[in-house]
């Protein structure tokens, strides 16, 4: 069974915590895009944890976990990541990860080129594009440029090392124009033999052995980050991530573009949230946005940020389940609606006038208005339910009228961050 767990919305859906979850029933958990400018938070017997690169499945015993050809891989940050779940007791060895010699190394000059055009932006319009200064952007443009450097030339560092005086001096030409002091070669060196020489024998070719476990009939599970309106072809143009969040793309980061997914689940929240600039047309302002997000613990797990927060977006989820190919939904943090006796969603948007169902192109969503109907609310704390029978009966609307707008099936509804909090409808 090939699995993929991907996000409805703008990300930050509750995706680590769904994996983590779910992969009781998996032997082989896959990250197959993105870098460590996402966060999944989970929960369990252990403790907390926040995961910007590492699949969520590390945190089972059992699971395989394998970072994809589709991953851009902050060295310095996965060293770091890995140290602090070995203090949390967590194991990680090449027996239990894999990263794929085809994944791309983020350089500090790519961290470097991000913030300094964030920076730019702010100054000269105002408008930044809310990238997390991970260097996600850049470094995807120098994987398509054909001037990255791939995790597999870890293995053989002198010809990586012959490599690098071209890409620093090309490089430099675009640091300089920003005013910064250009970076040596040297620096990069030894960046590389500080963060890459402990990565070594972690580093594979993840679609042999993603073969390997698919002919063995072994479960696989492809973990996305982000959500379907951050993907770079679908989502909010230019307000997404470098990438494609799409479930389609999993066997083809994962390395197995021979291979296709047996099914999709998708991960929405019970209101909307979202990390960032762009259009957001649901979103609340003032109090209202200041209590759900108070509510719901709404900052970002790998930038703190405070995310903007709305009422279910009907319209929005809809078509990111349509980009995701989703068989069935988990619906997540139905318990932060608690304390509201009245529920709104945003049913529709008006656009020039006219109601409308469908997602439009980037550039006219600032111009379109949510359309917003209330339901009522269960006014119930739900947190300790765990079989459908316990839902109030508003709590079992709600998710039917989500069901009925969405016209798709949720199978699982998390009334907790804890790992056994949720409730699997059928």
């Amino acid at each position: 069974m090939l699995t993929s767990i991907c996000g409805i919305n703008w990300g930050d859906e509750g995706k680590g915590r769904m994996v983590d979850l779910l992969s009781e029933k998996f032997d082989v958990v896959c990250r197959y895009q993105g870098g460590n400018n996402a966060g999944h938070t989970v929960i369990n017997e252990k403790g907390k944890f926040i995961l910007n690169l590492l699949p969520s499945g590390i945190l089972r015993e059992n699971v395989v976990n394998v970072m994809g050809c589709g991953m851009v891989i902050d060295i310095k940050h996965l060293c770091g990541e890995i140290g602090k779940l070995r203090a949390a007791g967590i194991r990680i060895s090449p027996e239990n990860l894999k990263i794929s010699d085809k994944a791309i190394i983020v350089m500090p000059y790519h961290v470097l080129q991000d913030v300094m055009e964030e920076d730019r932006l702010s100054k000269a319009t105002g408008k930044p594009y809310g990238s997390t200064r991970r260097g996600i952007s850049p470094v995807y443009s120098d994987k398509y440029m054909k001037k990255a450097l791939r995790m597999g030339e870890l293995l053989n560092p002198e010809l990586m090392y012959k490599r690098l005086p071209d890409i620093v001096a090309w490089k430099n030409m675009t640091i300089k124009a920003y005013g910064f002091e250009p970076i040596t070669v040297e620096d990069m060196i030894t960046y590389l033999k500080t963060y890459g020489e402990p990565l070594k024998d972690y580093v594979v070719d993840t679609g042999i052995y993603l073969n390997e476990a698919y002919n063995e009939g072994k479960n696989v599970m492809f973990e996305a980050q982000l959500g379907a309106l951050r993907d770079i072809d679908y989502g909010i143009v230019p307000y997404t991530s470098a990438s494609s969040t799409i479930a389609a793309y999993a066997p083809i980061g994962a390395g197995v573009p021979n291979l296709r997914l047996t099914n999709s689940i998708g991960i929405m929240k019970a209101y909307s949230s979202c990390v960032g600039a762009g259009p957001f047309t649901c979103e609340y302002f003032g109090e209202k946005a200041e209590r759900l997000r108070e509510l719901g613990g709404e900052y970002g797990a790998a930038t703190g940020r405070p995310r903007r927060v709305g009422p279910f977006d009907v319209v929005a989820s809809k078509y990111g389940i349509r980009c995701q190919g989703a068989d069935e939904i988990a619906l997540t943090k139905l318990d932060v609606l608690d304390d509201y006796e009245e529920i709104e969603i945003c049913s529709h948007y008006k656009l020039h006038g006219k109601i409308t169902d469908e997602f439009p192109f980037t550039d006219v969503l600032d111009e379109c208005e949510p359309v917003f109907e209330k339901v009522k609310g269960w006014h119930k704390d739900i947190t300790g339910c765990r079989k459908k029978e316990d839902l109030p009966k508003e709590a079992l609307d709600y998710i039917a009228l989500l069901e009925k707008l969405c016209k798709c099936r949720i199978k699982y509804v998390s009334v907790g961050a804890e790992r056994d909090a949720y409730i699997e409808m059928y």
